[in-house]
């Protein structure tokens, strides 16, 4: 698959709809919408055209999803670094006690499946956003932090299309 869409619902932004070919998949949004100008902690899902670099997977939650994507496991230790002043901003790495990050092993199962975005990459910007993945949903769809968020299942038939060639619009 080429080219996958993400557009918000009319009325209601932190809610939407991914097209990718024929499939039509309802997604949760950031709380504050799309927006262009995305900053950290703005709750924000950001405007734009994005690259899947690889699926971040949990292997005690489930089956190794099939992707033409590059996949790693997730680890108890992993963590994605979201202070714009660490020379690790917006990478993951391993997290020890004292480490700030927001951490990948998740109890709520939001992280079990989870699409790296190519988001504020090259180059890194301190401050425009980080951590902004495709991932599992909420119970209600309720809205992410600036992420785009599915169903498990829509996410694994998600995933069987997506390859490093995919581009996400969203917006």
């Amino acid at each position: 698959m080429r080219q996958i869409t993400v557009a918000p619902r009319p009325g209601r932004p932190s809610r939407g709809w991914l097209t990718a070919g024929p499939l039509r998949l309802p997604v949760a949004l950031g709380r504050g919408g799309i927006r262009a100008d995305k900053r950290e902690g703005d709750g924000a899902t950001p405007r734009g055209v994005f690259r899947p670099v690889r699926l971040w997977w949990r292997a005690d939650r489930g089956f190794r999803p099939r992707t033409a994507l590059p996949v790693r496991r997730i680890t108890e230790s992993l963590a994605w670094c979201e202070e714009s002043c660490d020379r690790r901003y917006n990478r993951p790495f391993r997290r020890d006690a004292r480490d700030a990050g927001d951490r990948l092993w998740r109890d709520d199962r939001l992280y079990d499946l989870v699409i790296e975005l190519d988001h504020n990459t090259r180059p890194r910007v301190a401050g425009r956003g980080s951590a902004v993945f495709v991932h599992v949903t909420r119970e209600n769809f309720g809205p992410t932090a600036g992420c785009v968020a599915l169903d498990p299942a829509a996410l694994r038939r998600l995933l069987a299309l997506v390859g490093p060639k995919t581009r996400i619009r969203i917006g």
